[in-house]
């Protein structure tokens, strides 16, 4: 395939290609504690299990969200989870998860050149709830000192470096809901450049917060179907009346080719092209033609040296939100056509917020990997508005080289990925 000029608004840009090697995925869901548990969940469609009222929560419009009930403690033990908010947890059980799948050894490997790069929108926001919940209530001198180490979006890059002896580059990238695909897009840059020979990277959050859900509720951003919580998610439905939140972390293991190829490692797929853009547009809403993620989009292609006919698969941003849901699938229809089979897996995870990026993009090239794109779960009437062919009700297979991943955040940021075979 040729590789065509970069180019936006009239610059053009031109890059050496590139494509980084998957070699290993980790996961931490509602779905499922491991990549392989998330995966059966999401392509058996057996109807959300993980999302539950939550008594933060109580007496709230939403009172639901989606979470994991992994036992932190069990795999990390008490001394190492006090040391981290569960954000940053979930993204350590995932990078241990997502090293073993790549069969590396921390112990054997060159630290220094190993990178992390990891995704989250808010940090460490439950201890930061608590902690003021405790001044209120008891005074400064009951606030933890442990507060700004526990709360600062790099906690859970910081933490992954520590439990794994990482002395590369490191990173925490906060693009609110786009964070955990533009954590992996600077993952890519970095293997690009030299940098780095591997790469960790993707997003991780857990957002169990009732400041930040009433809020939500205030902007009328989330659905309150608290009378069914697991029909309350409905990507492109028509019926859908705003997204669940949830928590997890999905983390990628990414190598430059040659490096993979030395160590003989078996590749899951590659990220061949990266793009971002902004808005620039408002805080809380997209562009209502949708100009900048289909910048991010065509970025991402040329950047991959794709066309439209290429692209088999996207797995979409799709966050059952009306007006979100409507953008996006008249960009993608403008940019690559009706022909890619689209899916948006929130309905079975929840949206994660900056870890969606990394749970989706896994979830991609598990679809690339198996030949299967999972279905829209909740997808009972599909809005007619929308111009795509959604996968509903069961999982479709399918023959395709080329998946598309797509992300939009708050403030106007967008990403996209290509990932090939």
């Amino acid at each position: 395939m040729s590789r065509p000029a970069i180019s936006g608004h009239g610059v053009t840009a031109r890059r050496q290609p590139f494509s980084a090697a998957v070699t290993g995925l980790g996961m931490v869901t509602a779905a499922g504690a491991t990549a392989k548990a998330t995966w059966h969940s999401v392509t058996q469609d057996t109807g959300p299990s993980g999302v539950h009222p939550h008594p933060e929560l109580a007496d709230l419009p939403c009172d639901f969200m989606y979470t994991s009930d992994l036992d932190t403690t069990e795999q990390l033990g008490v001394a190492a989870q006090r040391l981290m908010d569960r954000f940053a947890q979930l993204a350590v059980i995932a990078a241990r998860e997502a090293i073993a799948d790549a069969g590396l050894d921390p112990e054997t490997w060159d630290g220094s050149r190993v990178a992390v790069v990891i995704g989250s929108a808010h940090g460490g926001l439950p201890f930061y709830d608590q902690q003021c919940a405790a001044m209120a209530e008891r005074g400064a001198r009951r606030v933890s000192p442990k507060l700004a180490p526990l709360t600062v979006v790099n906690g859970a890059a910081s933490s992954v470096c520590m439990d794994l002896g990482v002395r590369g580059p490191s990173l925490g990238v906060a693009t609110a809901c786009s964070s955990g695909t533009v954590a992996l897009g600077t993952a890519h840059q970095l293997l690009r450049t030299g940098a780095c020979d591997i790469a960790i990277a993707g997003g991780a959050e857990s957002p169990i917060s009732r400041l930040l859900i009433a809020s939500a509720c205030r902007m009328k951003a989330v659905s309150t179907r608290r009378e069914d919580p697991a029909a309350a998610c409905r990507p492109f439905d028509a019926a859908r009346d705003g997204f669940v939140v949830g928590e997890g972390a999905g983390l990628l293991v990414l190598e430059r080719p040659e490096h993979a190829a030395a160590r003989r490692a078996p590749v899951r797929a590659h990220v061949s092209g990266y793009g971002a853009s902004s808005d620039a547009y408002a805080a809380v809403a997209p562009d209502p033609e949708g100009k900048g993620i289909e910048q991010a989009l065509r970025t991402a292609m040329a950047d991959a040296g794709v066309q439209p006919g290429d692209v088999g698969h996207v797995n979409a941003h799709g966050t059952s939100t009306v007006v979100n849901d409507l953008i996006e699938a008249t960009m993608l229809r403008r940019v690559i056509g009706d022909h890619p089979l689209v899916t948006s897996t929130k309905a079975m995870t929840g949206h994660t917020l900056g870890a969606a990026g990394g749970i989706e993009t896994a979830l991609a090239v598990l679809a690339l990997e198996e030949q299967l794109v999972p279905p829209t779960a909740n997808l009972d009437v599909p809005d007619p508005r929308l111009p795509l062919e959604i996968v509903r009700q069961e999982p479709r297979r399918a023959s395709f080289d080329c998946a598309v991943k797509t992300s939009l955040g708050f403030g106007g940021h967008n990403a996209a990925l290509v990932l090939t075979r």
